[in-house]
């Protein structure tokens, strides 16, 4: 007789996997937005968490207000990326979870396809495609050596639906999209999973610029109305860096109140 859910449930939650206690977690772009609620959430949580971000002074004060650590770090930089894994290898020692945040947005309502420039493009891509992916790599060994590792990527869902005028972010993040299935199956043997999570749009200061009639598009259009914000995304990028997590490897989970379906 096959056993309930709930008693497989509770068995994880005796054994920790559905915990982050003793797990050590790096979020790249956690000095604000949803960076910063993903890695606070991950302390209360349990889990020792680093904060890596380019924005020193800004980075630091939110690595001491949550309880973390910070690493400086630019995804446009491989030598910096390398510099960040060693730094959290010689302190850390060990890497449970990876939550690739960072990220470049070109402005919703921006340029037309034709009228991008190519030095944004191609810097909109070194970062959202190129760095995810030096920062998954260089820190596979410790996440590998873990026996449990996560990794989690923020793709967003303008990358399911298709959103105008925003081509190079939309683009990138269709890229990170195919990263995440991909890697899921080189990763698998190794014992680590690989997750995407594709956020709507939320109210943050990062989207202030955005027109009230894009918010109030999302906002209306939702299947549970209303406005979002960074902290709605954090719950679901915890569970996903949980040893219990693995059986979600290679998917993408839409977190947007139903706006939009995977």
């Amino acid at each position: 007789m096959m056993r309930s859910y709930l008693n497989v449930h509770l068995d994880r939650m005796k054994d920790g996997m559905d915990s982050l206690a003793g797990r050590t977690v790096l979020v790249t772009g956690a000095a604000r937005g949803v960076g910063r609620a993903i890695a606070e959430a991950c302390v209360l949580a349990g889990a020792r968490v680093v904060v890596a971000d380019l924005l020193l002074e800004q980075g630091r004060a939110t690595a001491a207000a949550i309880g973390a650590r910070f690493v400086p770090v630019d995804l446009a930089d491989p030598a910096s990326i390398a510099a960040m894994a060693a730094d959290i290898a010689a302190h850390e020692g060990a890497l449970h979870g990876l939550v690739n945040n960072a990220a470049i947005a070109t402005g919703i309502g921006g340029p037309e396809y034709d009228a991008i420039e190519i030095p944004t493009w191609d810097r909109v891509m070194t970062v959202n495609v190129r760095g995810t992916w030096l920062v998954t790599r260089d820190c596979a060994p410790m996440l590998a050596a873990s026996g449990t590792g996560r990794v989690v990527n923020l793709a967003s869902d303008t990358a399911l639906w298709g959103a105008p005028r925003l081509l190079a972010y939309v683009a990138s993040k269709g890229a990170v999209i195919s990263m995440t299935r991909s890697l899921s199956r080189e990763m698998g043997p190794k014992g680590i999973g690989v997750t995407a999570v594709a956020p709507g749009l939320l109210r943050n200061e990062a989207t202030e610029y955005v027109p009230v009639e894009r918010h109030r598009l999302y906002e209306t259009g939702r299947a549970a109305p209303g406005a979002m914000v960074p902290e709605d995304i954090a719950p679901t990028v915890v569970f996903l860096l949980t040893p219990g997590a693995l059986a979600l490897t290679g998917q993408v989970l839409p977190v947007n109140n139903g706006f939009v379906f995977a």
